[in-house]
C-alpha cells in the first residue's frame, strides 16, 4: 500500500512539474498580466502566488515519495 501511495505523490509531483510552469508561460504573456506601463498586475501576482504553491507541493510530494520508497 505504501509503494502505491509513494507512486500517486510521484505522479503528483510529475504533473505539476510539467503543468504548472506552462501555465505560468500563459498567464505571463496575458494583457491582463502587467498594466500600461509594464508593472505586474495582481492578475499575475495572483497566479504566481498559486503557481508557486503547488510547485512547493509538488517538491513536498517528490520528496515524501523518495522517502516511502526507500523505506517500503
Amino acid at each position: 500500500m505504501i509503494t502505491t501511495l509513494a507512486i500517486l505523490l510521484l505522479v503528483n509531483a510529475l504533473w505539476n512539474f510539467v503543468v504548472w510552469p506552462q501555465f505560468y508561460k500563459r498567464v505571463n504573456k496575458d494583457v491582463r498580466a502587467r498594466d500600461a506601463t509594464g508593472k505586474p498586475t495582481k492578475f499575475l501576482i495572483v497566479h504566481a502566488v498559486l503557481i508557486g504553491i503547488s510547485l512547493v507541493l509538488a517538491v513536498v510530494s517528490l520528496i515524501v515519495a523518495i522517502f516511502a520508497l526507500s523505506a517500503g
